[in-house]
């Protein structure tokens, strides 16, 4: 084979990845949510996306779904700010959400502080931040998994950083970048023992004060060339 003369494969005929496939489920699993599919046409399609070898197959299964045909721009990327200083974010928590033989969550519109710990013994608990008010750019969480289970959701427009690990566990935080260089960063901590603790963006979801500062910074851009 002449490498010389090989050119790169077209996108939908790329080899798709795990991320690849679980945003396509997402898709899926919003459409049937909003009852756009069937419980059986989603059971259906599901099964071809874990059956699918190509980005293009993958995009079969959501080429009549509006998701498709959204206009994503490709951002340039900020760097998220450095880890903040020792001391800089007190150890205390502004708020515990404790699960022990139960479950525990918080979700909705509320203010997300400086650092949140979240603890699951034999439980499970729930952060949901695609709703938060962002008081702090960075927000620290530290979550810790005894046989339970931690999950965090994030706004797909802040950036998501992770320190942990999973003994006998598992330990999975999606690292996400925004777009906006004043966006929240939201830093998850903690270990997994015999547990699961993941952290990854919520489909759909933004901080709309992060998209009221970018329109600000359109429109005066349009004034100036006005």
């Amino acid at each position: 084979m002449d490498l010389q003369k090989q050119t790169a494969a077209p996108a939908t005929e790329l080899r798709a990845s795990d991320a690849d496939r679980d945003r396509i489920a997402d898709i899926l699993r919003d459409a049937l949510a909003e009852g756009r599919l069937s419980a059986d046409e989603h059971a259906e399609r599901v099964e071809g996306v874990l059956n699918a070898k190509t980005v293009g197959e993958l995009e079969v299964f959501i080429q009549d779904l509006p998701a498709a045909h959204q206009v994503r721009t490709a951002p340039a990327y900020a760097l998220a700010p450095n880890r903040p200083a020792a001391g800089a974010i007190p150890q205390e928590a502004d708020e515990n959400v404790v699960a022990v033989f139960s479950s525990a969550m918080r979700k909705g519109r509320w203010r997300a502080g400086r650092r949140l710990h979240a603890y699951a013994v034999f439980g499970s608990v729930e952060i949901d931040l695609s709703e938060a008010i962002f008081e702090y750019q960075q927000v620290v969480i530290k979550a810790v998994s005894v046989f339970g289970d931690v999950q965090i959701r994030v706004p797909e427009n802040v950036s998501l950083r992770g320190t942990g690990g999973g003994v006998l566990g598992n330990f999975e935080v999606a690292p996400l970048d925004s777009s906006e260089s004043d966006a929240p960063v939201v830093y998850v901590d903690g270990w997994a023992i015999l547990g699961n603790v993941e952290a990854r963006p919520k489909r759909g979801k933004l901080v709309a004060d992060i998209l009221d500062r970018v329109q600000r910074k359109v429109d005066r851009s349009l004034r100036k060339h006005l």
